[in-house]
């Protein structure tokens, strides 16, 4: 992959990482604040709750993504940026496109969408 395409992947993938860092710290904060609310009767501590789990899954989700960016940005300082990390085949430039954090190409994905392939940790 030539430099200039390298530098709009980082570019692309730094701005993401501070999107998402944003995003985690304020549901955070958020939930922080749904805690400190006092619920007066048994209906407002059900919705309170329900917030209170509402708010972890996204955030949870929010930082497996945040991960996943900042594993893509050490691939780029690793020099292994868009190379698949099951078979170290190119990804597809348009999925990288879509998608730059992702660590597979579309046929190992779909492996490891089926079970076929074993999710390796970076």
């Amino acid at each position: 992959m030539d430099k200039k395409r390298l530098e709009q992947f980082k570019k692309k993938l730094e701005e993401r990482q501070q999107e998402l860092r944003r995003v985690v710290s304020r549901t955070e904060q958020d939930g922080r604040d749904a805690d400190s609310e006092v619920a007066q009767d048994i209906a407002d501590k059900a919705a309170n709750s329900y917030n209170k789990e509402f708010l972890f899954h996204q955030s949870n989700s929010e930082r497996q993504i945040l991960q996943m960016v900042e594993s893509a940005l050490d691939r780029i300082r690793q020099g292994s940026f868009g190379q698949c990390i099951s078979c170290g085949e190119d990804i597809n430039t348009k999925r990288l496109e879509a998608v730059p954090w992702t660590r597979y190409c579309i046929a190992c994905q779909e492996k490891l969408e089926k079970g076929q392939l074993v999710e390796e940790t970076e």
